[in-house]
C-alpha cells in the first residue's frame, strides 16, 4: 500500500525533517549534512528510504546528487499535504534557520571567490569560450531599445558590446571587485551605462524596467536557474527580449572544482521548460562549438 510507506517514511523524526527542508530547496548531501548536523552515512540512509518510495526524487549531475521533494505524481500530491501541515511548526523552525545559514554561507563563499579572480576573469572565460566572440553574437541578437541589462556583468567585457544596441544599460553583479573591475574598463567608453550591485535572483531593478536583458555564463552558478529566470522576466517589459548563454550539458568536473560550478552545464528540454515556466517563449536557438570538448548554447526568448 502506497500510502503505508509515505506514513512509515516520516514516523522517523529525522526523514520529517529533512522533507521539511527539501519542499524549500534542491540541497547537495554536503549541504543536508551541515544544515541537519549529522553524519553523511546516517543522512545518506535516510535519503535513500525517502527517495525509494517517491517522497524525494534525486539529480545526479557530474558526481554530485542533488535532492528535492517530490512535486509530481502521488507522492506530490502527499508532499503537498504534508507542507501545508507543518507550516509554521515552530518545532522545525531551527532546521530552515540552519539550512538558511548553510545556503547564505555558501553565496557568500562564491562572491569572495568571484572577488579573488575578477581581475583573471577575461582570461578565465576565454578558456571556455575559445575564439569564439560570445559578446559579438549576443549584441547581434538584441534588437535597438531603450533599456537592456546585463545581469551577472562580471567585469563588464560584454557591457559596451549592449550599449551599441541601447539608449541605456544597466550591468549587475554581486562581486564589489568585479564591479570595480567593470568601473576601470568603462573609465573611457562607460557613457550610458549604470552599474548595480545585486544578486540574478533579487534584481535591484523595478518590475519591467528593461526592454532587453542577457543572463551570460552565470546560471551555472545559481542553486536554482529557474529562479533566475523569473527573476529576469520580471524586469522585462512585455514583448522584452531575453538573452541566455550557458554551457551544454556535460562532464567535466574540473569547472566545478576550479570555477564553483554547481550545475555541469544544461539540457536543451530544461532550459526550455523553465523558460516556459517564466512566460518566456523561446525564439531561437544556437549551439557553439569552441573547440574544447565543451559546446555553447544561446538562447533567444521573448516574454508574452
Amino acid at each position: 500500500m502506497e500510502a503505508l510507506q509515505f506514513y512509515k517514511a516520516l514516523a522517523d523524526v529525522t526523514r520529517l525533517r529533512l522533507l521539511n527542508l527539501l519542499l524549500r530547496h534542491e540541497l547537495n548531501v554536503n549541504e543536508i549534512t551541515a544544515a541537519m548536523g549529522m553524519g553523511q552515512s546516517r543522512v545518506s540512509r535516510h535519503l535513500k528510504i525517502m527517495t525509494d518510495c517517491g517522497l524525494l526524487k534525486s539529480r545526479r549531475d557530474g558526481l554530485w546528487a542533488f535532492y528535492s521533494a517530490d512535486r509530481e505524481g502521488r507522492g506530490g500530491r502527499f508532499n503537498e499535504m504534508f507542507e501545508k501541515f507543518v507550516a509554521g511548526d515552530g518545532d522545525l523552525a531551527g532546521d530552515y534557520a540552519a539550512m538558511k545559514g548553510v545556503l547564505e554561507e555558501g553565496m557568500k563563499e562564491k562572491t569572495r571567490f568571484f572577488d579573488s579572480i575578477a581581475r583573471e576573469w577575461t582570461d578565465i572565460r576565454q578558456s571556455l569560450f575559445g575564439g569564439l566572440n560570445m559578446s559579438r553574437e549576443i549584441a547581434e541578437r538584441i534588437h535597438s531599445c531603450g533599456v537592456a541589462a546585463d545581469l551577472g556583468c562580471g567585469n563588464g567585457e560584454l557591457l559596451p558590446y549592449i550599449r551599441r544596441k541601447a539608449k541605456r544599460v544597466i550591468g549587475v553583479d554581486k562581486s564589489p571587485k568585479m564591479l570595480e573591475e567593470a568601473e576601470r574598463r568603462l573609465a573611457v567608453n562607460g557613457r550610458g551605462i549604470e552599474l548595480r550591485i545585486g544578486e540574478i535572483e533579487h534584481l535591484p531593478m523595478r518590475d519591467r524596467e528593461a526592454d532587453a536583458a542577457v543572463i551570460n555564463m552565470v546560471l551555472h552558478h545559481l542553486p536554482a536557474p529557474d529562479a533566475g529566470i523569473r527573476e529576469a522576466a520580471r524586469v522585462l517589459k512585455s514583448g522584452g527580449s531575453l538573452v541566455i548563454v550557458d554551457l551544454d550539458k556535460h562532464q567535466d568536473e574540473e569547472l566545478r572544482k576550479k570555477y564553483e560550478h554547481r550545475w555541469l552545464g544544461f539540457s536543451r528540454k530544461n532550459m526550455e521548460r523553465w523558460l516556459m515556466a517564466g512566460g518566456l517563449v523561446l525564439s531561437d536557438f544556437a549551439q557553439f562549438d569552441p573547440g574544447n570538448g565543451l559546446k555553447i548554447d544561446l538562447y533567444v526568448s521573448r516574454k508574452k
